[in-house]
């Protein structure tokens, strides 16, 4: 395998979302709009660039039998890291995003890549994977949350798209909404996935 493929393989090919189907979670919880995916999506890269650089380092060092505990010891300090980082910049989000900032701490996603990818790569390798998994998260979160906002709200990034006569579907912004929106664009994912 090639470097390159280890930053590509998390847009498309391995995209935690549209492929993998992890961290559900976060993804139908906070993509009521593009801006909030977008930031849950940059928060996880932040954590996942982080958490795969420190447990790349220090692979050869950490015991096997603890290395979960340890994993989730690092992944828990770069989360409160960045929930602090949110919290000073923008409490507005902060408070939009609300507990799954802490919650990045278990989701699959990143633990799952610390043991199926950090701990096993050197550095390089393990960034550039953290890097565009994370980016490709962030693609799902925020073309899920545009899809959302665009038809229960009219707006895109707070951007009015129709004008003020468009009369929004509230199904969309609403729980049911995430489901309908996040099946609608894994069969379109996977339509072009078997046409390339």
């Amino acid at each position: 395998m090639s470097i390159m493929h280890d930053f590509t393989k998390g847009f498309i090919k391995e995209n935690p979302i549209l492929i993998l189907l992890l961290g559900m979670c976060p993804t139908l919880a906070v993509t009521t709009s593009a801006i909030n995916g977008l930031a849950m999506g940059l928060a996880a890269t932040a954590v996942l660039l982080g958490s795969n650089m420190m447990i790349s380092t220090f692979r050869t060092i950490i015991p096997a039998k603890v290395r979960i505990p340890i994993f989730i010891v690092i992944i828990a300090t770069f989360v409160t890291i960045i929930d602090f980082v949110i919290h000073s910049i923008d409490y507005k989000l902060y408070k939009a995003l609300g507990l799954f900032i802490p919650l990045i701490v278990v989701n699959c996603i990143i633990l799952a890549r610390a043991e199926a990818f950090a701990s096993k790569h050197p550095i390089f390798r393990s960034i550039l994977d953290g890097l565009g998994m994370g980016l490709g998260f962030s693609l799902a979160l925020t073309i899920l949350g545009a899809i959302r906002e665009i038809l229960g709200a009219g707006t895109i990034f707070g951007i009015s798209v129709f004008g003020v006569n468009y009369e929004p579907c509230l199904l969309m912004i609403l729980p049911p909404g995430a489901f309908i929106a996040l099946g609608i664009l894994l069969g379109a994912v996977n339509k072009f996935i078997k046409k390339v």
